[in-house]
């Protein structure tokens, strides 16, 4: 989504770089790849900084999850963890995600091929999985 930061890419100089990390799930499942996604999201969107003053808080309202983005910052700050990370909504995890089986994934490459990113960091925990999305990436 380029105009989340356009306001910060409006100055950006020729040949600068832009790097986005994504989190890799290969699974059949996507709702539950999407959960460890959710997970993290719902502490980083929750608990990382003051209400306020929280970057990824006020990124996720920039994306259009400002209600969502509200409600799980609230449930964090009232010691509703689970709540928190249950409020996270798929199509936002899922957006910012690689999850699903390899078709899924190298269609959703493609929107990531014609976004502004000029390197990709995809982190994953099972060396299969990231030898899966290299071959994915290298196709291309």
């Amino acid at each position: 989504r380029p105009e989340v930061y356009a306001d910060q890419l409006a100055a950006a100089k020729p040949g600068f770089e832009i790097a986005a990390l994504v989190n890799l799930a290969i699974t059949d499942d996507v709702a539950a790849g999407l959960w460890p996604m959710k997970a993290t999201l719902g502490f980083y969107i929750g608990g990382m900084g003051a209400k306020g003053q929280n970057y990824h808080t006020k990124l996720m309202a920039r994306m259009g999850f400002e209600a969502e983005a509200e409600k799980i910052q609230d449930l964090f700050f009232a010691g509703k963890r689970d709540e928190a990370i249950a409020a996270v909504p798929e199509d936002f995890a899922d957006e910012i995600s690689l999850v699903g089986p390899p078709a899924r994934i190298a269609q959703r490459l493609e929107a990531w091929r014609k976004s502004p990113v000029t390197t990709l960091l995809v982190a994953g925990r099972d060396a299969q999985q990231l030898g899966q999305i290299a071959d994915l990436v290298l196709d291309k």
